[in-house]
């Protein structure tokens, strides 16, 4: 039996202009979880990150942290595009259309008392748009084709993976709730109350043999714990 580890990224900069570049919180939190995984015993000899650069800042920190017990020629580094997350930026101005203007969203946000829920409710709309299947010509990555680029992912995963081999894969909440969707069958409608729940650099475990993949555990953030400061623990 394989085991796959999908690591949701640290934290990135939200609100900032660029958004895909780890906050100095995330890049905290990718090295608390390279040291965790040194005392756990943990090595990383295959790799894969999506082309996000917050997947691989994250991985790189996490590396950084780690004890040197594999040595770089050693270890398989891949990046497959079909870990990156879905377009946020077009889910929510399919939405909110006016938001394409960057000072009209500033000013929206800025009337909101709590910002950080105001935004999660608005976006929670612009995603069960996306995810309704009601405008699919809408988007360039509509709901049905995004879950079969993850699950496809998956699959070219699997067969890299020898009998007994690790891999560790640095990607996003998307795509981790898309694959524990098709493992619990989840539906449609419920499976980003699952994405909200996913803490950055959660680890989700999936257990493999050929013909059968299998949830093992489920966003994983013992290394945040640990450090008993809940400021380590964040959401997007």
């Amino acid at each position: 039996m394989s085991n796959i580890y999908l690591v949701r990224h640290g934290q990135a900069s939200f609100g900032a202009a660029d958004y895909d570049q780890l906050s100095e919180l995330g890049l905290r939190q990718s090295a608390l979880l390279g040291q965790w995984l040194t005392r756990t015993g943990h090595e990383m000899p295959l790799l894969v990150t999506g082309s996000h650069r917050r997947h691989q800042q994250s991985s790189n920190a996490c590396l950084a942290a780690m004890s040197p017990t594999t040595t770089e020629g050693e270890r398989q580094v891949l990046h497959d595009p079909g870990f990156d997350e879905f377009n946020h930026q077009q889910v929510l101005l399919r939405y909110m259309p006016q938001f394409a203007d960057p000072a009209v969203f500033t000013a929206y946000m800025a009337q909101q008392e709590q910002r950080g829920r105001a935004f999660q409710k608005l976006f929670a709309k612009a995603v069960a748009r996306w995810v309704s299947g009601e405008h699919d010509n809408d988007y360039s990555e509509p709901w049905p084709q995004f879950k079969v680029r993850c699950s496809d992912a998956l699959a070219r995963l699997q067969e890299r993976l020898g009998q007994g081999q690790s891999v560790w894969v640095f990607t996003s909440g998307g795509p981790i709730s898309v694959i524990c969707q098709q493992l619990l069958a989840i539906p449609d409608r419920q499976i980003f109350e699952l994405n909200w729940a996913l803490v950055n650099t959660g680890v989700t475990k999936l257990l493999y043999r050929p013909g059968r993949v299998s949830l093992s555990y489920l966003n994983n953030f013992a290394h945040l714990e640990s450090a008993c400061d809940p400021g380590l623990v964040s959401y997007r």
